[in-house]
């Protein structure tokens, strides 16, 4: 009989010097503020005891790792296996250098790399003052906004994969593309370099101001959103087919489509995840429906979904 993963991971990683908790809530992880338990969850003390963990935990044991949230849909049937949070100190530094480098843990949260920056200033990073999440993220997608991307600025990264090995990655050797890397699935980021140039602290500030404003003029940032729902189609914006289609305020339980910006999903309160992926599948339908376009998800769906309940 195989002894439940908790177990079976203190019993391997004797060392272990984070936190693992067992059915542990992942809701109040994620912005939506949705979705079931995690069977385990480990938040590591540091980059030594991650890479300690994963050279131990059994090949077959499911690994997900989730950031700050801001990205996520996790269902309401919570998440088989191991997730991974990182957090703390270990992981959210944040050091702006002389050379007009930055150097980020990636539990860093990207607006307070955007501001540790204009502090210093180094000017080049203000985009990520738009771009809900942390560095993490940023890596494993490219993240950008206002004309900025993560490959513009990016010198290098480094990350511990499945087998618990530490790895550095060039920027060429990521594939960013937008919203995309090619970096490997199973490597979990822990650190980043990022490259500016000498800038005016007040000017870089002022930028971030301008993007601050523009965000909260056009996005529904106040509410439980997971940002960007849809990736852009080549040629076209994902909010404007969406308008187009008619789903501007369209709702599924209590998920609605944002009447602000229709590219965001807003959980009113008491929406389920199952509401909000829903409500998100109903909007690629009818965009394609419209235009013939079928809409790529940008946020990320984990998770299993919730048993369907039978009347008796």
């Amino acid at each position: 009989m195989r002894l439940d993963l908790a177990r079976e991971i203190r019993l391997l990683a004797r060392d272990l010097r984070g936190r693992l908790t067992t059915d542990a809530p992942l809701a109040p992880f994620t912005w939506f503020r949705v979705g079931g338990p995690a069977e385990v969850l480990f938040q590591p003390a540091d980059e030594d005891d991650l890479s300690y963990l994963l050279s131990r935990l059994p090949r077959e044991a499911p690994v997900t790792v989730i950031g700050l949230g801001s990205n996520l849909i996790i269902r309401d049937g919570g998440v088989k296996g191991l997730v991974i949070r990182l957090g703390g100190k270990a992981f959210g530094s944040i050091d702006a250098r002389e050379d007009q480098t930055i150097v980020a843990g990636s539990a860093a949260p990207d607006a307070a790399v955007a501001r540790a920056a204009a502090q210093a200033g180094i000017a080049g990073l203000e985009f990520y003052r738009g771009v809900p999440g942390a560095i993490g993220g940023a890596l494993r997608m490219n993240a950008g906004a206002h004309g900025g991307e993560t490959k513009d600025v990016l010198v290098s990264a480094r990350g511990v994969d499945r087998s618990g090995a530490v790895r550095a990655f060039a920027l060429e050797s990521l594939g960013f593309s937008y919203r995309h890397s090619s970096a490997p699935e199973d490597v979990i980021f822990t650190q980043a370099i990022f490259r500016g140039r000498r800038g005016e602290p007040a000017e870089i500030f002022a930028q971030m101001e301008r993007i601050t404003a523009a965000r909260e003029a056009s996005q529904p940032i106040r509410e439980k959103t997971g940002g960007s729902t849809f990736k852009n189609p080549p040629g076209a914006k994902a909010w404007t087919l969406i308008d187009q289609a008619g789903c501007r305020g369209l709702l599924i339980g209590d998920a609605q489509v944002s009447e602000m910006h229709c590219n965001f999903l807003i959980n009113r309160g008491a929406a389920t995840a199952a509401d909000i992926e829903a409500l998100g599948e109903e909007v690629r339908r009818r965009v394609y429906e419209k235009s013939g376009v079928m809409l790529e998800w940008e946020i990320k769906r984990i998770g299993e979904t919730a048993p369907t309940r039978r009347s008796q």
